[in-house]
């Protein structure tokens, strides 16, 4: 397919880059993200390393505008930013990620590969490159990855063994030989893309018969409180005493039924120290009942404070956050910034790092993975905290952005984690997506959003490893390295 002026090139990746979102929760059109990335590849054929740059730059600003726009709804609805200043601060963000897939699609065109298979190998490489580089670059922001369209497919069956890395690899390496066969338009060709599907789809569809992690013990019952309470009121003092009733009634009445009773991310509106009496109570109609209260609060210690994970049982244990989210959790340039819009003063927006050594909780259900908000979408973190326990555990307030899809990509890649890691995930949040997913990233039970209910599901734990939980990333990096010196060898000795 020739693309013969600038303008076409701009526009194709333009498109592309809005049209990658739709093959992500909650649109699941999973062809879309495939035909996304085939667009970028085909945009860049031929170009030198500066236009590749701005076309990669315009493709980054699509991919990034339509995937992660959510963000205006924080700033403007509960960050109280007028409108304009909002989607100001919404463009220069996403500009700003785009200019990592500038860099990329630059990197490609400096290349500049000859033959079909190297210039698939080399893009496939540096977007797979790229995707990791976004797990700790500047904090890291792990989103949009394009695995996580393989869920629900015979592909996701990879995941267990290679992560989501490992099927992106696979997703955009599929892509890149669709948009050449397209291109070329031989049998040869064609029998070659055949022959990958087919590897791939027959591979994923073994995968998914293996249980790499056994079960451990016998199931246990949760009781996922989803209270749906709107943000403006959560933090308003006049409203405490009536949460703090409610959270209590919610105990008292399941605590009896089930081995987990769970509440959300910053559930009780208090420091732990702050209220001693109403801890001691739960603890004693948790222990009364043989029970466990997980539930979210803040805690401080030592002139810091903490978004914090507290197990109220026979034994008391906290967890820290360790991923905190620039400007809602912590305030970058803080002495610069503070008190310039309401958004860079947002309650609770003062945390500290929690310790890298705590990462696990013991319950009554057997020890416990914990994970806040998007902790969960940290793929070798989550990985490295998991080992030791049967059950991941989330707890989220997604309620910052609204109706948006943001919580349907958030809570897409909690279910990734399980898959990857063959262990069920409870999951537990202000107004949805509150869930259980199974250990092969199935929904066994879910509640509708925005509403307050509870949800009572079973939990299977589950013990041992899959191969991604042992090696991490490192075995796709290490191969998408490799690819990236082949070609480059390849490229350099052409050129003499």
């Amino acid at each position: 397919m020739a693309i013969k002026h600038s303008v076409q090139r701009a526009l194709l990746c333009l498109v592309g880059g809005l049209a990658f979102t739709l093959g992500l929760s909650p649109f699941d059109l999973k062809l879309a993200s495939i035909a996304s990335v085939g667009c970028l590849f085909l945009a860049i054929q031929g170009q030198g390393w500066r236009r590749g740059a701005l076309l990669g730059w315009i493709y980054g600003v699509g991919f990034f505008g339509a995937g992660v726009s959510w963000v205006y709804v924080s700033i403007h609805i509960y960050g109280q930013a007028p409108a304009g200043l909002a989607a100001a601060l919404t463009a220069v963000f996403c500009g700003g990620l785009a200019l990592l897939t500038g860099i990329q699609a630059a990197l490609f065109c400096a290349v500049q590969p000859r033959d079909a298979l190297s210039r698939v190998a080399l893009f496939t490489a540096l977007w797979v490159v790229f995707e990791w580089v976004r797990t700790w670059f500047l904090t890291g922001f792990p989103w949009l990855f394009i695995g996580y369209a393989a869920i629900d497919t015979p592909i996701a069956g990879w995941a267990p063994v290679v992560g989501v890395l490992g099927v992106s690899l696979i997703l955009v390496s599929t892509a890149c030989a669709m948009a050449e066969a397209l291109n070329v338009k031989t049998r040869r060709s064609a029998v070659y893309l055949g022959s990958w599907l087919l590897v791939i789809l027959s591979g994923g569809f073994l995968m998914t018969t293996v249980e790499w992690t056994q079960k451990a013990g016998a199931e246990n019952s949760v009781a996922i409180y989803q209270p749906n309470i709107a943000i403006e009121e959560n933090w308003d003092r006049r409203n405490a005493q009536r949460f703090l009733n409610d959270f209590y009634d919610h105990a008292e009445t399941h605590a009896a039924l089930a081995d987990l009773v769970v509440w959300p991310e910053g559930a009780l509106p208090f420091y732990f120290d702050q209220a001693p009496g109403y801890i001691t109570q739960l603890r004693e109609l948790a222990a009364e009942n043989g029970a466990t209260i997980v539930t979210g609060m803040p805690t401080r210690a030592a002139g810091q404070r903490f978004n914090s994970i507290v197990a109220i049982g026979d034994h008391l244990e906290t967890y820290n956050k360790q991923k905190l989210v620039p400007f809602g959790e912590f305030v970058p340039w803080e002495s610069q910034l503070r008190g310039l819009i309401s958004f860079f003063d947002m309650p609770m927006s003062n945390f500290s790092v929690g310790d890298s050594m705590h990462q696990r909780l013991t319950t009554v259900a057997g020890p416990l993975a914990p994970f806040i908000c998007y902790e969960i979408v940290y793929p070798d973190f989550v990985a490295r905290g998991s080992k030791d326990s049967n059950v991941l555990i989330t707890i989220s307030n997604d309620a910052w952005f609204g109706t948006s899809h943001g919580p349907h990509q958030h809570f897409q890649m909690a279910r990734y984690r399980a898959l990857e890691l063959q262990k069920p995930l409870v999951r537990g949040a202000n107004n949805g997506i509150t869930a259980v997913v199974d250990f092969n990233g199935d929904v066994t039970a879910q509640l509708p959003q925005f509403e307050r209910d509870t949800l009572r599901a079973q939990v299977q734990p589950r013990t041992g490893l899959t191969p991604y939980a042992q090696f991490g990333n490192w075995p796709v990096l290490l191969i998408s390295l490799l690819f990236l010196a082949f070609v480059i060898i390849k490229a350099q000795r052409h050129r003499r």
